[in-house]
């Protein structure tokens, strides 16, 4: 797995000046505490020049290398508790001075040795949230509140939406970048978007790459890149469609139709299938014929083809819920 270059970008850096803030914080405590206090001015400077000390006694050998690395490293330790002693007799705790990280865990390095932190990982999972265009959904809609109540008017429609619902889980738990596609067909207000936005957040949470975009914005952005005659930001915005580990393209079919949206949709669907990137798509258009009718052999034979079908049918649960 990877994580997008842009988000590591971010949050490596808000790490990286978190813990600057830390270090320049102690430094001015330490400052000040100095002005305060010539003594502890003065075991600071001496503490400073301990390694030195040591170095110097190391590499000048002799008898008693060991008793005089012994008293050096005892001085060291009764500078310090001389200097926690005298913080805490001007009214300051004994790690007053020292650096307040966000993280205690990695010190604001976003590292442990050579393993990532916790706090990185975690602050990955929200920039990733952020762009993946995910929005407030991500707050709302998951695997764990996705109700088959709503699917129990006939005995067909429960089943398949429970054996739909257990399929995006597996897809999304066991993501990787081999995995293969969805397509997440049924009539609107059922649920397709609602598991959209469940695998997604899974899938973020393992630390992939993901965008999550409707149909209509996702070809706003490649039609933005096809007229902008040059101006505009250098990269082009529907690279992040073609390059993510995971593109969910929510509502296919509820966009004006013409040749530029077609050819777009062949583009990025075939350039994903052709460098084996899983994609998922829901719809509301329901079997071969819809497909074929809308966008033609080309595409359909592709969803069709390349994608594991998954159908919701009942009742808008919108409407069951008034």
């Amino acid at each position: 797995m990877g994580y997008n270059v842009e988000n590591y970008r971010k949050v490596k850096e808000t790490i990286d000046g978190r813990r600057a803030a830390a270090l320049q914080e102690a430094d001015l405590r330490t400052a000040l505490l100095h002005t305060l206090s010539p003594e502890l001015a003065e075991i600071d400077r001496k503490l400073s020049g301990t390694g030195m000390r040591l170095f110097r006694v190391a590499t000048e050998g002799g008898t008693n290398l060991q008793e005089k690395l012994a008293a050096a490293r005892a001085e060291h330790e009764a500078l310090k508790e001389r200097r926690a002693a005298l913080l805490l007799s001007l009214g300051y705790p004994a790690d007053y001075t020292a650096p307040h990280y966000t993280c205690e865990k990695c010190h604001d390095t976003g590292f442990i040795e050579a393993r990532m932190c916790s706090c990185m990982r975690e602050a990955l999972v929200l920039e990733g949230v952020r762009s993946s265009g995910l929005g407030a959904l991500i707050n709302r809609q998951s695997f764990e509140n996705f109700s088959l109540d709503y699917y129990r008017d006939t005995k067909e429609n429960a089943e398949r939406a429970a054996y739909t619902l257990s399929r995006a889980r597996a897809y999304a738990e066991n993501f990787s970048t081999e995995s293969g596609n969805l397509l997440l067909m049924g009539p609107t207000g059922l649920g397709k978007t609602h598991l959209s936005t469940a695998i997604a957040r899974t899938v973020i949470e393992r630390g992939y790459d993901v965008v999550y975009e409707s149909v209509q914005n996702l070809l706003a952005d490649f039609e933005y890149d096809r007229f902008k005659s040059g101006y505009g930001e250098s990269t082009p915005r529907g690279n992040r469609y073609l390059l993510c580990e995971l593109l969910i393209v929510d509502d296919l079919g509820t966009e004006q139709t013409n040749q530029f949206v077609t050819a777009t949709l062949y583009h990025l669907i075939n350039t994903r299938l052709n460098h084996a990137r899983p994609t998922v798509i829901s719809t509301n258009l329901i079997g071969d014929e819809e497909l074929r009718t809308r966008y033609g052999d080309r595409i359909s034979s592709r969803l069709l083809g390349e994608f594991e079908l998954l159908l919701l049918l009942g009742t808008d649960i919108r409407m069951q819920k008034l």
